[in-house]
């Protein structure tokens, strides 16, 4: 029996090496056809009023490629950028959303990273969210478009924006040293990165964080995924109990994502979600994030997600906690009701 579940094991490990499948709630559309939809989004702009509701149905239903393919074809029609015709004709979250679409998703990952750590204060949450929620394949292009659009390198930004322990994991993320998963299970190491993790934690009085660092910004996530499972035989508190105990603040916040991330992604977007809509005026920035940058990743599974755990649907959600033109738009890029 136990040759069947180290077999099973591997299996499950072997298939992590490879791209990790995607489930997009966009996708390109059939009979696509650049030009005709550029016409529309001129004469929907130019109307006396914009006609938003054409914007919406065209550009939340093209895949990445199809709008930057529209983006082309409105310049030659309409001899100007369209990110500039919608900035004119659109306001509020719908023209955040909406100019947001217009990047790739690394494009706009890149810039909600400038835009959290640009100006006075740094906005912690976002910064958070981006770095500690992307996987090695992610980051690495984001950093590449990160210097094509701004002439700088991300971790310099990071370093120059935050200070201590929560800077120092952010540049080991950021560095992009995490292994691949490899089809071997390597339980020795397995059983010694779980002592490590609580011996430099609830095992002594203060925390050796570099240790906490080098381990989870380092280990491939199944490995850490078994790491965690074989901590508990360790620790009397589970790792995301251990880390509210030992560390404060930001630095507790992006521990606890990269242990939600490796435990399940979705769910953990899924979650920001539900958070961003409970307060009082839905956080909209978060909502429009999460929505635009994981569209056409995995927003299919964070909806999966989204209903198990909160019991009601991620597009019923939307359509109680958000309104106008941006509720449409959201909804569009949802996908439909589950």
């Amino acid at each position: 029996m136990a040759m069947v579940s180290e077999f099973l094991g591997q299996l499950t490990l072997s298939y992590g090496a490879e791209v990790e499948p995607k489930f997009p709630t966009v996708v390109p559309v059939r009979d696509f056809d650049p030009a005709k939809d550029a016409a529309r989004i001129e004469t929907a702009v130019k109307t006396k009023g914009v006609d938003e509701q054409t914007v919406i149905d065209i550009l939340t239903r093209r895949s990445g490629e199809q709008r930057s393919e529209i983006a082309f074809e409105y310049e030659r029609i309409a001899k100007k950028d369209l990110m500039t015709a919608l900035k004119g004709a659109l306001s509020g979250p719908l023209e955040a959303l909406m100019l947001g679409l217009m990047k790739t998703t690394a494009q706009y990952d890149a810039s909600e990273l400038k835009a959290s750590i640009k100006g006075l204060g740094t906005d912690e949450e976002t910064l958070i969210e981006i770095v500690c929620s992307r996987n090695n394949k992610e980051l690495e292009e984001i950093k590449k478009v990160y210097k094509e659009m701004f002439k700088k390198e991300v971790d310099k930004d990071v370093a120059g924006d935050t200070s201590g322990d929560f800077s120092k994991l952010l540049l080991a993320l950021v560095q992009t040293k995490r292994d691949e998963p490899s089809n071997v299970v390597d339980y020795e190491k397995i059983d010694e990165d779980a002592r490590s993790l609580y011996e430099a934690g609830v095992n002594r009085k203060g925390t050796d964080v570099n240790t906490w660092i080098s381990i989870m910004a380092q280990r491939s996530i199944p490995h850490l995924q078994k790491v965690f499972e074989r901590y508990k035989s360790y620790s009397p508190y589970d790792m995301k109990e251990s880390i509210r105990k030992e560390v404060k603040g930001d630095l507790e916040k992006s521990f606890l994502t990269l242990v939600e991330c490796f435990e399940n992604r979705q769910l953990y977007f899924a979650n920001r979600l539900s958070e961003a809509m409970k307060s009082k005026g839905a956080k909209e920035k978060v909502v429009t994030r999460i929505m635009v940058s994981r569209c056409e990743v995995d927003l299919m599974k964070i909806r999966t997600e989204f209903r198990k755990q909160h019991k009601r649907t991620l597009y019923q959600t939307i359509a109680e906690h958000t309104k106008g033109d941006y509720q449409k738009a959201l909804l569009s890029l949802c996908g439909g009701d589950d």
